[in-house]
């Protein structure tokens, strides 16, 4: 099945895409490649890059839908409760048949979003400190362009989704 295959090369990306330290400068450089990448798409998105609640990068190019900011926290808060991307939390909803609040007991639409383009920061001895999130294009895109940003940064190859 398609989404099953989906979710397992995002687990590759997951396993791929984690840190041994992570600055402040590091965000900057991951969250220039995002806004690059929605300059060239002619794209109106939102981005936010944080650690343990600390905002350690956010912008918005021309064109940010006012919602956006909105969908990032709650995007944050579904990688933060659960280290996940938000695209495989999503995948897995489709995968279950289920919505977020029958398949997460105290989970509800006002605080969080299942819906790609969110992910989590990993230091490989700690676990999950913070999220790199996009918002504004089709939950795959904005899903692929922080695995871009990520890995081009970390000087890794993951596998990619197909488009």
């Amino acid at each position: 099945m398609e989404i099953e295959q989906d979710m397992r090369v995002i687990e590759e990306q997951e396993n791929a895409l984690q840190f041994s330290d992570f600055s402040a400068d590091l965000a900057w450089e991951i969250g220039s490649r995002l806004r690059a990448d929605a300059l060239a798409r002619q794209a109106g998105m939102t981005f936010e890059i944080q650690i343990a609640g600390r905002p350690l990068f956010v912008a918005a190019t021309n064109g940010a839908k006012t919602d956006q900011p909105e969908w990032i926290r709650r995007k944050r808060n579904s990688v933060m409760r659960f280290g996940r991307s938000t695209y495989w939390l999503s995948l897995e909803l489709t995968l279950k048949g289920k919505r977020m609040d029958e398949r997460h007991e105290g989970i509800g639409f006002a605080d969080y979003a299942m819906h790609g383009g969110g992910f989590p920061i990993v230091l490989r001895e700690t676990g999950c400190v913070g999220s790199i999130i996009a918002s504004g294009l089709h939950q795959r895109v904005d899903h692929a362009m922080v695995v871009d940003a990520i890995a081009s940064a970390l000087g890794v190859e993951v596998p990619r989704l197909d488009p």
